[in-house]
């Protein structure tokens, strides 16, 4: 069975203004929740539930270093976004014979 409830939160990973900027500094590598802060101009807790977001759709990861947590993109958690995307918008073809559309 599809676990669509997963699925879903890939996508909404991607439907909001902030966590774009946050994907865009974490292409460069992994970043501190601070410095993340510092060029956002929103609240810590603003940040943290949109890193809370990222992170649960698994293509980011998280550590904690002291009072800080250390993020970056996961390179798995990637792969399967760009899958899932594929899969989704391809065309499904009939097969042999089998398709409703044929009359």
């Amino acid at each position: 069975m599809h676990d669509y409830e997963a699925d879903a939160k890939v996508f909404k990973a991607f439907c909001d203004v902030n966590r774009l900027q946050i994907l865009e500094q974490l292409r460069s590598g992994e970043k501190c929740s601070c410095v993340l802060l510092e060029k956002l101009q929103i609240s810590q807790s603003t940040l943290s539930y949109h890193m809370k977001i990222l992170c649960d759709s698994g293509v980011v990861v998280g550590r904690a270093e002291g009072k800080w947590t250390h993020y970056g993109i996961s390179e798995e958690g990637s792969r399967y976004a760009k899958a899932l995307l594929d899969t989704l918008t391809q065309t499904n073809t009939c097969e042999k014979g089998g398709c409703c559309c044929q009359k």
